[in-house]
């Protein structure tokens, strides 16, 4: 037994070695450096950043280059990463509605206040591969001939403009149909502390706040099947995108000993405003009801997959029957987390001989008990064959 451990420290030990070799990959090319990552793979570092919980692209870019790309494995060297930092206090909630807009779109308005900010997006573009070797963005285009680098569309306004006063030319989409009573207000702030599912386990049945930060850290392809099966009719949701925003907002800090807070720095969000039917009940008008979804950096698929999830979750809240996956917190926030599911599914690779041996030999056993049992009943048919010929 001694010599078989070691053996597989010898194997194991070769393994790391070929892993190393397998990253590093052909050495006539450069080594990819971590700025290039960051600079030029800003959504996958996003993810990471969003899905393991920690606001730092550098190790995030880390993380990307040391899983070969695996991002399910960068999150989870991100988590792991993140449990070894000291815990020195709490930010204060971050203000989105002070956000310096790169980019803001709304489904509900064409001329909303502040205007349509098209931004950085993937949106308008054809889905056609670049000439191999050459760049396949079109971050030159603006500096061709003839095309302006600053184009003003009819009602799109400028992002420069908007950088400078974001807060009074970007009111809320919601707010406008607040004016109205058209939409349900938001929950009154609570002074009550918000659970921290870092720190505590998860416990059904869970509140909102606990909700949202499992969705923020849940998997974004996870909760993307499930926000298309709610629009698909598992769900009962029937969204409009109200707002999508995406931006830097100022992080603040309140230090108890000096009694006022200190501003640690910006931080670059998605935040997301579903706006979704609701027929009212015996103690609510007929109303559009909310999903929110709030993520680091630039992700709004992820963004409004929460949205829509978290709008089916607030099932039980509205009073409405829970027919759908979607619906069933217990389901959502148990699968969600693709570190948990990836140790699930991933631990079948290690080894199970004793149990497989275990379940080997059962077998053998039911198959000797079934072929005496078919013996013994076709021992017993055989003499009325032969009668009735």
């Amino acid at each position: 037994m001694y010599v078989a451990v070691k053996g597989g420290e010898k194997a194991i030990a070769a393994a790391h070695e070929q892993l190393s070799r397998a990253r590093r990959g052909d050495r006539a090319f450069a080594e990819l450096e971590l700025a290039q990552i960051r600079e030029q793979l800003a959504l996958a570092v996003a993810r990471v950043m969003s899905e393991a919980s920690l606001y730092d692209a550098e190790l995030a870019a880390l993380a990307i280059k040391q899983s070969r790309g695996d991002l399910i494995e960068a999150i989870f060297l991100a988590r792991a990463y993140r449990t070894t930092l000291p815990r020195f206090g709490e930010s204060l909630p971050i203000a989105t509605e002070r956000m310096t807009i790169k980019r803001r779109i709304s489904a509900c308005f064409k001329d909303m206040p502040g205007g349509q900010v098209l931004g950085p997006t993937f949106d308008y573009t054809h889905r056609l591969l670049g000439e191999m070797g050459k760049a396949a963005d079109e971050e030159n285009v603006a500096s061709k001939p003839g095309v302006p680098a600053s184009c003003k569309m009819p009602g799109v306004a400028h992002l420069e403009s908007l950088a400078s006063d974001a807060t009074a030319s970007c009111p809320r989409v919601a707010k406008l149909l607040g004016n109205e009573a058209l939409i349900e207000e938001p929950p009154s702030p609570s002074h009550a502390r918000p659970g921290d599912i870092t720190r505590e386990p998860l416990g059904f049945p869970a509140e909102r706040d606990v909700r949202l930060q499992s969705l923020a850290r849940g998997d974004e392809g996870f909760l993307l099947g499930l926000a298309y099966s709610t629009q698909r009719g598992f769900g009962r949701t029937h969204p409009f995108a109200g707002e999508i925003r995406f931006g830097n907002v100022e992080v603040e800090f309140e230090a108890p000993e000096l009694g006022f807070s200190v501003p640690l720095g910006e931080i670059e969000v998605t935040e997301c405003d579903m706006v979704n039917q609701f027929r009212g009940s015996a103690n609510a008008p007929p109303q559009f009801t909310r999903g929110y979804g709030l993520v680091f950096g630039q992700s709004e698929r992820k963004a409004m997959s929460m949205a829509l999830v978290d709008r089916a979750l607030r099932a039980r809240e509205l009073g409405e029957e829970i027919t759908a996956p979607a619906q069933d917190e217990e389901f959502v926030l148990s699968h969600s987390d693709n570190v948990q599911a990836t140790g699930f599914v991933e631990h079948l690779k290690l080894p199970h001989y004793v149990d497989f041996q275990a379940e080997l030999f059962l077998l053998r056993q039911l198959r000797r008990e079934w072929e005496e049992r078919h013996a013994a009943v076709t021992a017993t048919q055989q003499p009325s064959r032969e009668a009735a010929e």
